[in-house]
C-alpha cells in the first residue's frame, strides 16, 4: 500500500473498478463526454484559422523571428468551443452543488454583484488614469473603507493588500515598524496558537520574526496557562485566528489581548473567519491591533485562487501611523489618492503594491454590503453559524465531533467513528466524490486526528443541507457495515479515478510530449 509523508494511505494496490468511461465504446457516458487533451485531438499539420501573408511590412524582431513550427494543434471553432465546454463540466463549482470545503469558504457570489462590477466606469477603470477622472472609483473605495472600519470598530484600514496572506503581511509589517520606532527591535518573538491558520507562522517568519507555538486546551481553544508561561520582554505580539480553525470562538480573547499589551506586544487577529461574527462582534472592541479581512469569505467576492483577490487590513490607533500607502482621502476639492510616503500622515512602513487595490473586488463587496444592509449582514453571519450547527446536530450521532458543544461557522469531526472499519478520512472523502460532492477539508487542522472540517456557509438551504447530511450518514453506515472495498475503489464515477496523490505531487506531468 502506497503511503505519503504523513503516513496515511493514498490508494490501494488492488486495482480499482474502472467504472467511468471504460464501460462504453465511445468513452463517453450519456451527456458526460470523454475529452482528451487538445494536442491529442488536433493536428499540428492543420489550423483552424487562415491568415494571409502580410505584404509591404518589415520585421522589427531583430533576427528573433520564429523559424520552427509553432507546434499548436489546429481545431475548428466548434471543436475548440466544445473542448472547453466539456472541460468545464468536469469542474465542481458552487453553482453545481454544496461546497463543504472549510477554511476557504467557496460561497455563492450574487449575480447582482457581477452586474454592478461590469458597469461602465467600474469595469473599465485604469490605475494610471488622472485622479480627476476616477472620482467615483475613489468614492467607492472610501465608502467601502468606511464600512470595513465601522464593522470592525477600528479607525484605519489599508485597502491595497491583494489577498488574505498579503493582508497578514501588511499587519505584521506595521507591527514590526511600530516596534522599531519604539526602539525595541529586539522584540521578535510572535506567539502562534495551534488553532491559527497555517499562513500565520509563515507570514511572521517572512517579516523576520520567530514563532512560538501555543498548544490548545481540551476545548480546542488557546491554553491560557501555556500562553502566560510564554510571555516575556521579547514578545512582539500574537497571531490569533478568531473564530479559530477548529470553528470555535476564543472565549478568552479580551484577556489574551490585555496580556499581550501588558507584555508590550501587539495583537494581530486573522480575520479570515470574520464571516461568522460580522454584524455581531466588532474585533476592535476585543482589543485587536490589526486584522485582515477576506472579502471573498465575508462579503461574497469571487475567491482569489491566485487571481483578483483582496485582503484589506484594519488597524487600531496604536498602529494607524504605520499604515502603508496608497490610500484615498477626501478634502474640500473631492477625493484624492495619497501615493507617496512623504505626502502621508504618520510614518507609513512603505508601499506593498504597484497600484491601489482590486477595483472589481471592492465593487462587489460594497454591493453585497449595501444590498444586505446592517441587519442583513448580521443575519448572514447568524445563518452561517446556524447551518454549521445544523450539520453538527444531524451528524454527531453517527460521526465523531472533535469537541463538545456548539460550533461557529464550521463543524469539525475526527476519524474516531471510522475506527476498525478499514476506511480512512481520505477514503471517505473519495467516496463523497462518487456521491456528487466536493470533499470537505481533510486532515486539517492538524490538532485533530483525521480531521474533517465542514463549512456550509450561510447560502445553503435546509433542503440542501439535509441532502448532504443524508449522504454523509449513508456513507458512515456503509463504512461501519464493513463495505471498505467501495471506499478503497472510490471514486469510480469521476473523470479521473483513484490516483497515487503522493506520486502525482512529487512527479507531476506538466507538459504534453508527443509519443
Amino acid at each position: 500500500m502506497s503511503m505519503n509523508t504523513q503516513g496515511r494511505p493514498t490508494r490501494s494496490e488492488a486495482p480499482a473498478d474502472p467504472g467511468g468511461y471504460q464501460d462504453t465504446f465511445s468513452g463517453s457516458r450519456g451527456l458526460d463526454q470523454a475529452e482528451p487533451l487538445l494536442f491529442e485531438r488536433g493536428s499540428t499539420d492543420t489550423t483552424g484559422v487562415d491568415l494571409p501573408e502580410p505584404k509591404g511590412t518589415k520585421t522589427r524582431l531583430g533576427g528573433l523571428d520564429r523559424t520552427a513550427e509553432i507546434g499548436l494543434p489546429g481545431l475548428s471553432e466548434p471543436e475548440t468551443m466544445r473542448h472547453y465546454v466539456r472541460l468545464s463540466r468536469k469542474n465542481y463549482a458552487i453553482d453545481l452543488g454544496l461546497y463543504p470545503l472549510g477554511s476557504c469558504t467557496m460561497k455563492h457570489n450574487p449575480r447582482l454583484n457581477e452586474k454592478v462590477a461590469r458597469m461602465p466606469g467600474f469595469a473599465d477603470v485604469h490605475p494610471l488614469q488622472p485622479q480627476a477622472t476616477v472620482q467615483g472609483a475613489f468614492e467607492l473605495m472610501g465608502e467601502l473603507a468606511h464600512w470595513l472600519m465601522t464593522l470592525t470598530g477600528t479607525p484605519c484600514v489599508a485597502m491595497s493588500p491583494k489577498a488574505g496572506a498579503h493582508g497578514e503581511l501588511c499587519g505584521m509589517m506595521a507591527i514590526r515598524a511600530a516596534l522599531d520606532t519604539r526602539g525595541e527591535s529586539g522584540r521578535r518573538r510572535v506567539l502562534v496558537p495551534e488553532s491559527a491558520h497555517g499562513t500565520n507562522p509563515a507570514t511572521a517568519v517572512q517579516c523576520g520574526f520567530t514563532t512560538d507555538e501555543i498548544p490548545a486546551d481540551a476545548t480546542g481553544r488557546v491554553d491560557m496557562a501555556a500562553l502566560k508561561d510564554k510571555l516575556g520582554d521579547d514578545i512582539a505580539g500574537i497571531m490569533l485566528t478568531n473564530p479559530n480553525t477548529c470553528g470555535l470562538f476564543e472565549r478568552d480573547i479580551i484577556e489574551i489581548a490585555d496580556l499581550i499589551h501588558e507584555a508590550g506586544g501587539y495583537f494581530y487577529c486573522d480575520g479570515a473567519n470574520f464571516n461568522a461574527i460580522v454584524g455581531r462582534v466588532r474585533p476592535g472592541d476585543l482589543g485587536i491591533d490589526a486584522m485582515h479581512i477576506n472579502l471573498h469569505k465575508t462579503f461574497s467576492t469571487p475567491h482569489g485562487g491566485g487571481g483578483p483577490g483582496s485582503g484589506p487590513t484594519v488597524f487600531s490607533d496604536a498602529l494607524a501611523p504605520f499604515v502603508p500607502v496608497p490610500y484615498v482621502v477626501k478634502d474640500g476639492k473631492g477625493w484624492k489618492m495619497v501615493e507617496h510616503v512623504a505626502d502621508a500622515e504618520g510614518e507609513p512602513f512603505g508601499r506593498m503594491t504597484a497600484f491601489h487595490g482590486q477595483m472589481g473586488m471592492f465593487t462587489r463587496a460594497l454591493t453585497y454590503m449595501m444590498s444586505h444592509g446592517s441587519d442583513g449582514l448580521r443575519a448572514a453571519s447568524g445563518d452561517a453559524v446556524l447551518n454549521a450547527n445544523y450539520i453538527l446536530a444531524r451528524l454527531k450521532g453517527a460521526m465523531s465531533p472533535a469537541f463538545e458543544g456548539v460550533c461557529m461557522h464550521e463543524a469539525l469531526f475526527n476519524d474516531n467513528f471510522l475506527k476498525d472499519t478499514g476506511v480512512t478520512t481520505l477514503d471517505f472523502a473519495k467516496a463523497m466524490i462518487d456521491e456528487g460532492y466536493h470533499p470537505m477539508t481533510m486532515y486539517f487542522p492538524l490538532v485533530v486526528h483525521g480531521a474533517m472540517l465542514i463549512e456550509p456557509t450561510e447560502t445553503e438551504s435546509k433542503d440542501g443541507l439535509d441532502r448532504f447530511c443524508d449522504v454523509m450518514l449513508a456513507l458512515t453506515e456503509a463504512a461501519k457495515a464493513g463495505e471498505a472495498d467501495r471506499f478503497k475503489a472510490a471514486p469510480v464515477h469521476a473523470p479521473a479515478k483513484r490516483l497515487d496523490e503522493t506520486q502525482a505531487a512529487r512527479n507531476p506531468v506538466l507538459r504534453w510530449t508527443k509519443d
